[in-house]
């Protein structure tokens, strides 16, 4: 026995549905993907705000240090997708995620490979809907979807990416507006791109090796 930091999990979590992820759905869209020359890629939505405090920065002994930021509250949206080699994918938005800018992220993947792509999401409201669906019945040799299962993002590498993100923005320097705050995290995720080893590196959480069974 040993103290240690327990790791979270909901209540709502479905454990027979996760079995069935790791042992049938992900085998089965690995297998598939590999029969047609296909792109895997993980992806959610993060957002970033302005008054949340990244970061740790050194002080005094018994003297916590003093993050200054404006007091105006403001936020930023992203999508981001990745790749067990090392790809990464984004778009920044300051409107709410909705099936519509859903859509748009979809499109842009799609604009990005000459091949199918197989992206795997959570079960977000967005993502499984009517709109979401009838865009991928008009696209479906360039991209499919894979939900899940409910309550799981740990399974998710991609979550990974978000809290690289929310660590990453700057905390020395503060947005002042929201159009700064947009600007930071695409210099963030352009950053990213050119760090392959970086995004690769997020496929080797605990709970993510899965993927790496078998790289695509």
């Amino acid at each position: 026995m040993a103290f240690q930091r327990p790791d979270k999990r909901v209540v709502e979590q479905d454990a027979e549905a996760v079995r069935v992820w790791h042992e049938e759905t992900w085998p089965a869209i690995r297998a598939r993907a590999k029969a047609e020359n296909a792109e895997v890629l993980f992806g959610d939505q993060v957002g970033a705000r302005s008054d949340q405090v990244t970061g740790r920065t050194w002080g005094a002994k018994g003297a916590t240090p003093i993050v200054r930021r404006i007091g105006n509250r403001f936020s930023v949206n992203a999508m981001s997708a990745i790749s067990t080699r090392g790809r990464m994918h984004f778009m920044v938005f300051t409107e709410s995620f909705d099936a519509k800018v859903m859509c748009r992220f979809l499109a842009r993947i799609v604009g990005h490979f000459g091949h199918k792509v197989h992206l795997i999401v959570d079960r977000h409201s967005a993502h499984r809907s009517k709109a979401v669906r009838a865009w991928l019945a008009g696209h479906k040799d360039e991209i499919e979807l894979h939900f899940l299962p409910s309550y799981s993002p740990e399974l998710n590498p991609d979550e990974l990416a978000n809290a690289d993100i929310k660590r990453g923005l700057p905390h020395t320097h503060r947005a002042r507006n929201q159009d700064e705050l947009a600007a930071e995290a695409r210099r963030f995720f352009h950053r990213r791109q050119r760090q392959p080893h970086v995004v690769t590196g997020h496929f080797g959480g605990r709970h993510v090796r899965y993927v790496l069974d078998e790289t695509l």
